[in-house]
């Protein structure tokens, strides 16, 4: 196995932890997946190889926190059997065709096929039940003209958002409210501290499916979930719109951390700051993430030399199986990401190669 695959970043008190030789997966007391778009099957081999050794949640319950692709593939982890549900999501997500001129209400009954393909009803209840794994689904609940699902309108509203938006972040939350979506007996700890801006809502196998579809319901691409049951009333939409990559802190206290695979280096905390290279996670955010990505020399052996993105179902839409057979292709040389993971803090190498996460 080539060792140069991935590169290993740490917030401040994660880096020191770390390099003190005190990191163990015990500290992890969440992992977070980001709204990445087709971006998530770089993860695969990674989070498969955390699932097969079961190494997260061993001696306490570990929050699994995402937003769109994210929470998709982290909701993985939950079902009675954990990998074929991981692998199922992954073939049906890889092996889904769109068309030019499909509606948003079309790609949503698309989405649907997909969450059916790897999670079944009758397991949700095993699911919400599950003692190691608590998972929390971020969702956007759309507000103003945000929430139409005329497209010239969500387009004027969006256009009106990343305006604002690029002036302070604050102004999301006129066009979109967080909506939390949580499974445990309590909700997790960064919806409790102060500040905190949103509500949560305790998942259930009545609003499960639902949550999840909405949080990868992208803007103006897939027709939002509306009115889902036990949160208000409302039309809800891609949780990566406010949270795109981290913008909270997840640790409880300062000795936690924070598990983050990312397909790239850069940490965009919402959907509309893509394009405003000058916005970053607030100071504080980081301090307890430990974040792998893929190094250059990766990608630079995938199909294309890059990672897959949205951009391929519009780049294939005449040749879906090439845009199949290069995402394979993808998942294949990413199986052994997690392998080279452990390796490194099992040789306690980790403390030779973590470098600090900049954001300057």
């Amino acid at each position: 196995m080539t060792m140069n695959s991935i590169r290993i970043k740490a917030g401040r008190k994660a880096l020191e932890i770390i390099r003190d030789g005190g990191f163990q997966f015990d500290r992890i007391t969440t992992y977070f997946g980001p709204a990445t778009g087709p971006r998530w099957l770089i993860a695969s081999g990674f989070d498969l190889t955390l699932l097969q050794h079961g190494i997260l949640g061993c001696t306490k319950a570990v929050h699994l926190v995402g937003a769109s692709a994210g929470a998709w593939r982290l909701s993985a982890w939950l079902q009675p059997e954990p990998e074929d549900s991981y692998r199922n999501l992954m073939e049906s997500y890889i092996g889904t065709i769109y068309k030019r001129g499909d509606t948003p209400q079309v790609v949503l009954e698309s989405l649907k096929k997909i969450v059916n393909s790897y999670i079944e009803d009758d397991a949700l209840p095993f699911a919400l039940a599950n003692k190691k794994y608590r998972l929390t689904i971020i969702t956007a609940r759309a507000k103003n003209l945000v929430a139409s699902e005329l497209k010239w309108v969500q387009q004027v509203g969006l256009g009106i958002c990343f305006l604002f938006n690029a002036v302070n972040r604050s102004y999301i939350h006129d066009f979109a409210e967080r909506v939390v979506f949580y499974n445990g007996p309590m909700p997790p700890h960064f919806c409790l501290v102060p500040g905190f801006q949103g509500r949560y809502i305790r998942l259930n196998p009545i609003n499960f499916k639902y949550a999840l579809m909405a949080s990868g319901a992208i803007p103006l691409v897939v027709a939002g979930i509306k009115n889902i049951y036990g949160a208000p009333n409302g039309i809800y939409r891609d949780g990566g719109l406010i949270d795109y990559h981290l913008t909270h802190n997840y640790s409880h206290t300062g000795e936690d951390i924070i598990l983050f695979f990312n397909h790239q280096e850069r940490i965009i905390p919402g959907w509309l700051d893509k394009k405003l290279s000058y916005r970053r996670p607030n100071a504080g955010v980081l301090d307890n993430v430990l974040m792998i990505h893929p190094s250059d020399a990766f990608v630079d052996r995938l199909p294309g030399r890059k990672i897959p993105d949205r951009d391929d179902f519009a780049l294939f839409i005449d040749d879906p199986a090439t845009r199949m057979r290069n995402w394979r292709e993808a998942v294949r040389q990413a199986e052994p990401l997690g392998e080279e993971f452990l390796e490194l803090v099992e040789s306690k190498k980790i403390r030779n190669v973590v470098e600090k996460i900049k954001i300057d």
